[in-house]
């Protein structure tokens, strides 16, 4: 299948957030350090907008790279997101999950990993096939 998923539940934290400095890190010329305005923000509530149906999930494999989702990257994932084309979508399929890109025409669904190496899979009334939840956020170490 070419992706293994390890999932995790959101944990609770009694912290004020971490700081947060609230105007933008320039990509092109650098600003003036007293342009800084220091709060705390919280990643929980910047990255998960229903904590109920919300896990995060670490991914294993290079099917979906061209998407920006490589090795070792921690998927937020959504459940209470309805499933629509073109959405990155987890999914169990004949006994394993995996992560790719939903195409749905009509009653056809295929799952388009973002890697050419990896072949399209055609679901068919034979697979057994779940969409578990929707990725809404990466988070990437640099």
């Amino acid at each position: 299948m070419s992706v293994t998923l390890t999932f995790f539940s959101p944990k609770s934290t009694d912290s004020e957030g971490a700081i947060f400095f609230d105007t933008g890190i320039s990509a092109g010329f650098p600003s003036p350090a007293d342009d800084f305005k220091e709060s705390r923000i919280s990643l929980d509530e910047e990255l998960i907008r229903n904590k109920e149906a919300t896990f995060f999930a670490r991914v294993s494999g290079q099917s979906m790279i061209g998407a920006g989702l490589d090795d070792n990257d921690l998927l937020v994932i959504d459940r209470s997101i309805p499933p629509t084309n073109n959405k990155i979508a987890v999914c169990f399929l004949d006994g394993e999950f995996t992560v790719k890109r939903l195409r749905v025409d009509g009653n056809e669904v295929w799952l388009q990993p973002e890697n050419p190496d990896y072949p399209i899979i055609k679901i068919t009334e034979e697979n057994n096939f779940v969409i578990w939840g929707i990725v809404t956020n990466v988070i990437k170490r640099v």
